[in-house]
Protein backbone atom coordinates (compact mmCIF):
# COMPACT_ATOMS: atom_id res chain seq x y z
CA UNK A 1 0.00 0.00 0.00
CA UNK A 2 0.86 3.43 -0.37
CA UNK A 3 0.98 6.31 2.06
CA UNK A 4 -2.33 7.79 0.24
CA UNK A 5 -3.95 4.27 0.71
CA UNK A 6 -4.62 2.82 -3.09
CA UNK A 7 -2.35 -0.47 -3.59
CA UNK A 8 -0.25 -0.83 -6.83
CA UNK A 9 -2.83 -2.96 -8.28
CA UNK A 10 -5.61 -0.62 -8.07
CA UNK A 11 -3.55 2.21 -9.39
CA UNK A 12 -2.74 -0.11 -12.94
CA UNK A 13 -6.27 -0.85 -13.01
CA UNK A 14 -7.16 2.83 -12.62
CA UNK A 15 -4.41 3.71 -15.68
CA UNK A 16 -5.63 1.22 -17.69
CA UNK A 17 -9.33 2.59 -17.60
CA UNK A 18 -7.99 6.19 -18.45
CA UNK A 19 -5.92 4.34 -20.98
CA UNK A 20 -9.22 2.99 -22.56
CA UNK A 21 -10.82 5.82 -22.12
CA UNK A 22 -8.53 7.64 -23.86
CA UNK A 23 -8.70 5.51 -26.98
CA UNK A 24 -12.75 5.46 -26.74
CA UNK A 25 -12.64 9.32 -26.82
CA UNK A 26 -10.40 9.63 -29.62
CA UNK A 27 -12.72 8.12 -31.53
CA UNK A 28 -15.91 8.64 -30.11
CA UNK A 29 -17.00 11.67 -32.47
CA UNK A 30 -16.78 9.78 -35.89
CA UNK A 31 -18.06 6.32 -34.20
CA UNK A 32 -21.45 8.62 -32.97
CA UNK A 33 -21.66 9.40 -36.30
CA UNK A 34 -21.05 6.83 -38.24
CA UNK A 35 -21.93 3.89 -36.37
CA UNK A 36 -25.87 3.05 -36.37
CA UNK A 37 -25.16 0.24 -33.47
CA UNK A 38 -23.42 2.93 -31.22
CA UNK A 39 -26.08 5.21 -31.40
CA UNK A 40 -28.41 2.37 -30.63
CA UNK A 41 -26.41 1.09 -27.88
CA UNK A 42 -26.41 4.91 -26.54
CA UNK A 43 -29.88 4.83 -26.36
CA UNK A 44 -29.95 1.70 -24.32
CA UNK A 45 -26.91 2.93 -21.98
CA UNK A 46 -29.29 6.59 -21.27
CA UNK A 47 -32.39 4.16 -20.60
CA UNK A 48 -30.38 2.33 -18.26
CA UNK A 49 -29.58 5.59 -15.94
CA UNK A 50 -32.99 7.03 -16.28
CA UNK A 51 -34.49 3.94 -14.78
CA UNK A 52 -32.47 4.24 -11.81
CA UNK A 53 -34.90 7.78 -11.31
CA UNK A 54 -37.76 5.31 -11.34
CA UNK A 55 -39.32 4.50 -7.68
CA UNK A 56 -41.51 1.68 -8.62
CA UNK A 57 -38.56 -0.61 -7.34
CA UNK A 58 -39.63 -2.93 -10.62
CA UNK A 59 -36.60 -5.46 -11.39
CA UNK A 60 -38.14 -5.94 -14.39
CA UNK A 61 -37.36 -2.95 -17.16
CA UNK A 62 -33.46 -3.42 -15.80
CA UNK A 63 -33.76 -6.83 -16.23
CA UNK A 64 -34.82 -6.61 -19.84
CA UNK A 65 -31.63 -4.17 -20.41
CA UNK A 66 -29.39 -6.78 -19.03
CA UNK A 67 -28.05 -9.70 -21.29
CA UNK A 68 -29.12 -13.51 -19.49
CA UNK A 69 -25.10 -13.80 -19.09
CA UNK A 70 -24.19 -10.27 -17.73
CA UNK A 71 -21.68 -9.67 -15.33
CA UNK A 72 -20.84 -6.28 -12.65
CA UNK A 73 -17.06 -5.57 -11.55
CA UNK A 74 -16.04 -2.75 -9.12
CA UNK A 75 -13.31 -1.88 -6.91
CA UNK A 76 -15.73 -2.45 -3.77
CA UNK A 77 -14.65 -6.44 -4.21
CA UNK A 78 -17.28 -7.63 -6.73
CA UNK A 79 -15.77 -9.24 -9.60
CA UNK A 80 -17.37 -10.58 -12.54
CA UNK A 81 -20.45 -11.26 -10.21
CA UNK A 82 -23.94 -12.31 -11.82
CA UNK A 83 -27.31 -10.83 -12.92
CA UNK A 84 -28.56 -12.45 -9.71
CA UNK A 85 -26.03 -11.21 -7.50
CA UNK A 86 -25.80 -8.01 -8.95
CA UNK A 87 -29.57 -7.87 -8.09
CA UNK A 88 -29.27 -8.54 -4.79
CA UNK A 89 -26.04 -7.17 -3.48
CA UNK A 90 -26.09 -3.73 -5.66
CA UNK A 91 -29.90 -3.20 -7.04
CA UNK A 92 -31.76 -4.10 -4.37
CA UNK A 93 -29.59 -2.21 -1.67
CA UNK A 94 -29.45 0.97 -3.83
CA UNK A 95 -32.54 1.37 -5.80
CA UNK A 96 -34.10 3.34 -2.84
CA UNK A 97 -31.40 5.71 -2.30
CA UNK A 98 -31.09 7.44 -5.78
CA UNK A 99 -32.90 10.15 -6.91
CA UNK A 100 -31.21 10.56 -10.72
CA UNK A 101 -28.03 10.87 -12.52
CA UNK A 102 -26.29 13.79 -14.51
CA UNK A 103 -24.75 11.76 -17.15
CA UNK A 104 -21.32 14.35 -17.81
CA UNK A 105 -19.70 11.90 -20.63
CA UNK A 106 -21.22 8.79 -22.40
CA UNK A 107 -18.72 8.01 -25.17
CA UNK A 108 -20.05 4.65 -27.33
CA UNK A 109 -17.24 3.03 -30.05
CA UNK A 110 -19.71 0.23 -31.47
CA UNK A 111 -20.51 -2.27 -28.23
CA UNK A 112 -18.15 -0.47 -25.80
CA UNK A 113 -19.39 2.66 -23.74
CA UNK A 114 -17.46 5.23 -20.90
CA UNK A 115 -19.94 6.79 -18.87
CA UNK A 116 -18.95 9.43 -16.02
CA UNK A 117 -21.62 10.20 -14.74
CA UNK A 118 -22.92 12.39 -11.15
CA UNK A 119 -25.37 10.56 -9.02
CA UNK A 120 -28.13 12.52 -6.57
CA UNK A 121 -29.29 11.00 -3.60
CA UNK A 122 -32.79 10.98 -2.59
CA UNK A 123 -31.64 13.20 0.59
CA UNK A 124 -29.55 15.55 -1.38
CA UNK A 125 -25.84 13.90 -1.63
CA UNK A 126 -23.77 13.47 -4.43
CA UNK A 127 -21.08 11.54 -5.86
CA UNK A 128 -19.51 11.32 -9.00
CA UNK A 129 -18.51 7.35 -11.16
CA UNK A 130 -17.37 6.60 -14.01
CA UNK A 131 -18.17 3.24 -15.84
CA UNK A 132 -16.89 0.99 -18.64
CA UNK A 133 -20.08 -0.88 -20.23
CA UNK A 134 -20.15 -3.48 -23.10
CA UNK A 135 -23.39 -4.64 -25.16
CA UNK A 136 -24.38 -6.99 -27.23
CA UNK A 137 -27.41 -6.86 -29.28
CA UNK A 138 -28.21 -3.74 -27.64
CA UNK A 139 -28.53 -5.41 -23.90
CA UNK A 140 -25.87 -4.36 -21.60
CA UNK A 141 -23.03 -7.69 -20.99
CA UNK A 142 -20.91 -5.94 -18.53
CA UNK A 143 -20.65 -2.74 -16.22
CA UNK A 144 -17.16 -2.40 -14.43
CA UNK A 145 -17.48 0.20 -12.15
CA UNK A 146 -14.75 2.81 -11.00
CA UNK A 147 -16.05 4.39 -7.88
CA UNK A 148 -14.77 7.82 -7.57
CA UNK A 149 -13.79 8.11 -4.11
CA UNK A 150 -14.40 6.29 -0.66
CA UNK A 151 -17.71 4.61 -0.37
CA UNK A 152 -19.40 5.74 -3.25
CA UNK A 153 -22.46 4.41 -3.69
CA UNK A 154 -25.90 5.82 -3.22
CA UNK A 155 -26.31 4.24 1.10
CA UNK A 156 -22.52 4.61 1.80
CA UNK A 157 -22.88 8.87 0.52
CA UNK A 158 -26.64 9.08 2.42
CA UNK A 159 -25.17 7.64 5.52
CA UNK A 160 -22.71 10.53 5.26
CA UNK A 161 -23.41 13.24 7.88
CA UNK A 162 -22.21 16.83 6.27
Amino acid sequence: MSANGISRRNMFRVGACALTGTALLTEAASAYASDGDASANEAVIRKWYKAWEKKDMDWGPFDAMLADDFTFSSTDGNDHISKAAFKKNCWDNQIAFIKGSDLELVAVKGDEALVKYLCHTVNGKSFRNVEYLRLRNQRIEEIECYFGGTLTYPSAVSSQKG
